[in-house]
């Protein structure tokens, strides 16, 4: 596609945001990839895989406010949703939940296991009502429902 100007592609928003994150994401050497999320068996991500994450306790919570559950690993801690990259984009995810690009483990030992895997081929949940159920669980205003100060 050519911009009306007629001397290039037009670049939307989302592809111009995509490509700041990759010139400044910090580059994970190899030995670290195994403490990243890992995909199970068949499953394919074609938006890309970030990570959000809350302590255990909240999991069984957020699990019947979601329409799809996606992918979901635990440990006796944490519990772990893939969610498709850049889902934090305009988004400022509730604490205690932690969100982490390139779904890396910067502090475990080990992976979590696998306790939920989706029927379908995709492994993510819809990250808005992941994010609205983790608003209503730490009772956090969603920030598009914030006050705007001048």
């Amino acid at each position: 596609m050519t911009g009306t100007s007629g001397r290039g592609p037009v670049l939307s928003l989302d592809t111009l945001v995509r490509v700041r994150r990759e010139l400044t994401a910090p580059r994970i050497p190899a030995a670290d990839a195994s403490r990243r999320l890992v995909l199970p068996e068949g499953m394919a991500a074609p938006l890309g895989c970030d990570a959000v994450t809350v302590p255990a306790r909240f999991g069984p919570l957020i699990l019947p406010r979601l329409p799809r559950v996606g992918c979901v690993y635990a440990d006796e801690t944490r519990w772990w949703w893939l969610v498709p990259s850049d889902s934090d984009y305009a988004v400022e995810w509730p604490a205690p939940a932690r969100y982490t690009t390139g779904a890396l483990l910067p502090d475990l030992p080990r992976a979590p296991g696998l306790i939920h895997r989706p029927r379908g081929g995709l492994p993510y949940p819809p990250p808005i009502p992941l994010y609205l159920a983790l608003c209503r669980i730490t009772g956090t205003t969603p920030t598009w429902s914030r006050p705007v100060s001048a």
